[in-house]
């Protein structure tokens, strides 16, 4: 994009952006897809299994603190160029050097670090380009592009380790991650972010954490991302585990496929879910979602004696709900961020949903082995705690009240009620 062309319209901006972000995730769940594989491989315990399906977000969450806040003085498709180079280079570190726990976990390390400069830099990228009521539906657009681009991991992984090895995989994901940098780098133009009037300083999270609105969807979407990664990491080995309890899957309906299936379910929920918030209002909506998904993570978790027929669907189903509440939550932190702080906001929001992210399937993990390994009672007991912790969301919408965004069905009496003295 050259500096004295036309300035691309909003359509081809998140075309652009969302096709980039689809290939940068093509290879965030090939480690997941292939678990079963890496216990035979590299003969790893279910907590070396949590560490190594975790490490990714938990390196995440220390590097987006880092990452973010500086977007809002350097143009972020620079820092998401640098990133995604980090990407690759964690796929083929996987793909050619990694050949037990210490050597992945140093290179799953990497892949979240490249994660933390691509996925909500690439959000910032797309917010700082596209304003007003449009913008809400962008977020949308965006975490489906995210979904979109988990579900081909899945599927894109089982295929290509089924015709190569997991080695040939994780090279299919660098060329994944490779085709997402030249598009950002082609086709995405520069921009000078916005500067508030009074600067402050790059780290300075106070303001931030003030901000009590964006502060409890950054709390939900914590939890939230705890459920959503746990169940993303461990479904293809629960579902191995039900296919083992009886005569095995449908031909047609493997694991990964089952993995595939849910994120493209869930790519479609995530989005009109946030339409639905917009129509009944953001936090009626996030507290109904938040509800159901405590009673399908029970579900799910004893379903593993029930046959895989059974499993299987409640897994799409439960992700269904997962996703119900994704993009309304991160909608809701950068609509309610204060100018010149919307990467300081995202940092927050990011650093708290991938902490979650981190936490929840090495809990999963360390849940199994403290209880005796793979059993369906075990499995309804690991899943079952993703309940206790969902509480937490619901109660942060109802204590802090976070403000509906403009175009929220609920956001002209928000604004008359925070008019009043």
């Amino acid at each position: 994009m050259t500096a004295g062309s036309r300035r691309p319209s909003t359509p081809f901006l998140i075309a652009a952006v969302c096709s980039a972000q689809t290939l940068a995730q093509v290879g965030a769940f090939t480690f997941a897809a292939l678990l079963p594989t890496f216990f035979r491989e590299w003969d790893l315990t279910h907590t070396d299994a949590g560490w190594l399906s975790g490490i990714i977000f938990g390196a995440y969450a220390v590097a987006v603190v880092l990452i973010l806040p500086v977007t809002d003085r350097i143009d972020p498709k620079r820092i998401y160029l640098c990133a995604v180079t980090i990407t690759t280079a964690s796929h083929l570190g996987m793909a050619l050097m990694a050949d037990e726990f210490w050597s992945g976990l140093l290179f799953r390390t990497m892949a979240g670090i490249g994660w933390a400069g691509t996925y909500m830099v690439g959000l910032k990228v797309l917010a700082d380009l596209i304003e007003g009521p449009a913008q809400s539906r962008a977020v949308a657009f965006h975490a489906a592009s995210i979904g979109a681009g988990g579900a081909l991991s899945f599927v894109i992984a089982g295929g290509a380790a089924t015709w190569f090895d997991w080695q040939g995989a994780f090279l299919v994901s660098a060329c994944g991650s490779l085709g997402a940098l030249m598009i950002m780098a082609l086709l995405v133009p520069s921009r000078p972010p916005v500067r508030a009037a009074e600067e402050t300083r790059v780290m300075d999270f106070g303001p931030v954490f003030r901000n009590k609105s964006a502060m409890a969807y950054a709390i939900g979407y914590c939890v939230h991302t705890w459920e959503m990664f746990a169940v993303r990491s461990w479904v293809v080995t629960f579902l191995v585990f039900t296919a083992a309890q009886g005569d095995g899957p449908p031909n047609f309906l493997i694991p990964t496929v089952v993995a595939m299936l849910m994120e493209l379910l869930g790519t479609a929920s995530s989005v009109i879910g946030n339409e639905m918030a917009i129509r009944f209002g953001r936090k009626r909506w996030i507290i109904g979602v938040m509800t159901t998904s405590m009673a399908a993570a029970v579900a799910v978790g004893f379903s593993a004696g029930m046959g895989y027929g059974v499993a299987a669907g409640l897994c799409l189903f439960y992700n269904v709900v997962i996703y119900a509440d994704s993009s309304s939550l991160t909608a809701g932190s950068v609509g309610s961020a204060v100018l010149g702080k919307r990467g300081a906001t995202l940092a927050v929001h990011a650093v708290m949903g991938y902490s979650g992210g981190f936490i929840g399937p090495l809990v999963l993990g360390i849940l199994l082995d403290i209880l005796g390994g793979e059993t369906v009672m075990n499995w309804g007991f690991a899943f079952g705690h993703i309940a206790v912790v969902m509480m937490i969301g619901p109660l942060a919408i109802a204590i802090l009240k976070p403000r509906a965004l403009p175009g929220d069905r609920d956001a002209p009496q928000q604004v008359e009620h925070e008019a009043k003295p």
